[in-house]
């Protein structure tokens, strides 16, 4: 085919425009071209007029895609906008462009005018985009597998605290049995002090395993089991207070009833929870004061609160009272390790019921836990001490 005439009057403009300009047949041969094009190729009019195809400036993807889209899109629809080609130079170097092309009729002929434009800044802009898109979904994916390794970590170690402390209940059993026997053989005074000794260490150890064993259960299993049954709550709670009160001596724990009824709770859970609460007031309330056990029951509620006097809680310490393995300030020896007030949460949760926590340096601290009871007993209002 003979080379187009110039499409446009203003030729000297057409080859000197800020765009490349290139007119094709339908089947992509160029029929004309601007300077402009031409100089970002470093090839020249004649040796592209008439002697190539568009598609034979581009990339094999580029080609491919002439193929299969853009070309079959512009004979369907007569247009096309905003195509990113990449063109290789003289040199063999990519030149990216964005191409827009309109279908026209010349002398009788359909070709194709296209307007192409530089688009290096683009190009750049687009693979960094496509860079960061990259570097992000690693940086998620790696983010991921870390956090699967330490759910996996944390998982293990927990199911071996709880494996542990499960088998070290056969040989503190063995050791409280011997304490026993020890205790029938009339021990002298020295000795019954060290019988005494050994007998509160086993007791500690036991509860601290009850601890360990309660948080397995929460964090691996379905949550801290409970059974609960038709209960004397201030019977349960009074019977706990008594027992507190031999373990704390010289010091003030005093239990208040409040309202009739028999709720259905797991008597053994809330004794546990009442020491849990009871130990950690010994041991952040004021010693020379006392501490103030409340079993109260309203209606479809069950509340069970323990309130001490002394410094207040920090206010920035309060979001974590209940988190396992943290302490919200420095405790005495004595202490467990740091599970009392998160298994104290997990036997509310059980129940279905809620703990919360006021702190203030004129009304002391007090934890209140509340459960719903399934099926309220008719009572009256009642207190008393």
């Amino acid at each position: 085919m003979e080379p187009a005439e110039q499409p446009d009057p203003m030729a000297p403009a057409a080859h000197e425009a800020a765009c490349g300009m290139v007119t094709t047949d339908t089947k992509g041969l160029v029929l004309w071209v601007n300077a402009t094009f031409c100089s970002w190729l470093g090839l020249s009019a004649e040796a592209l007029v008439g002697r190539k195809k568009l598609q034979d400036l581009l990339t094999i993807g580029g080609r491919i895609f002439h193929q299969t889209h853009w070309a079959p899109l512009l004979q369907l629809q007569g247009s096309v906008a905003e195509v990113k080609l990449d063109f290789v130079d003289a040199q063999g170097r990519l030149v990216p462009m964005v191409l827009n092309a309109l279908v026209r009729e010349r002398q009788g002929t359909r070709v194709n005018d296209l307007a192409l434009f530089v688009a290096r800044d683009r190009d750049a802009y687009e693979h960094e985009l496509l860079s960061s898109r990259a570097k992000l979904e690693e940086l998620v994916a790696r983010s991921a597998r870390q956090e699967e390794a330490a759910r996996d970590r944390a998982s293990y170690a927990e199911q071996m605290v709880g494996i542990v402390s499960h088998d070290l209940r056969n040989p503190l059993s063995a050791v409280h049995l011997g304490v026993q026997a020890l205790r029938k053989m009339a021990p002298d005074e020295g000795q019954r002090r060290v019988i005494d000794r050994i007998a509160r260490s086993t007791d500690r150890a036991h509860r601290l395993i009850s601890e360990l064993l309660d948080f397995t259960a929460a964090r691996l299993g379905s949550g801290i089991p409970v059974t609960p049954r038709p209960t004397d709550l201030h019977a349960v709670v009074g019977d706990a207070v008594a027992e507190l009160g031999v373990a704390f001596p010289g010091r003030g724990l005093r239990h208040v009833k409040q309202g009739d009824g028999q709720p259905v709770v797991d008597a053994d859970r809330i004794a546990q929870l009442v020491g849990n609460l009871v130990g950690n007031a010994m041991a952040y309330g004021d010693a020379g004061r006392d501490v103030t056990v409340t079993s109260r029951i309203e209606g479809a509620r069950v509340c069970v609160a323990v309130h001490n006097h002394g410094a207040p809680i920090p206010a920035d310490i309060l979001p974590g009272l209940f988190v396992p393995m943290v302490r919200g300030v420095t405790g005495g020896a004595d202490r467990s390790v740091g599970l009392g007030l998160y298994i104290v949460c997990e036997i509310a949760r059980a129940h279905g019921g809620t703990v919360a926590v006021t702190s203030t340096d004129a009304e002391g601290t007090e934890f209140r836990v509340t459960l719903p009871d399934p099926a309220p007993s008719r009572h009256r209002n009642a207190g008393s001490m």
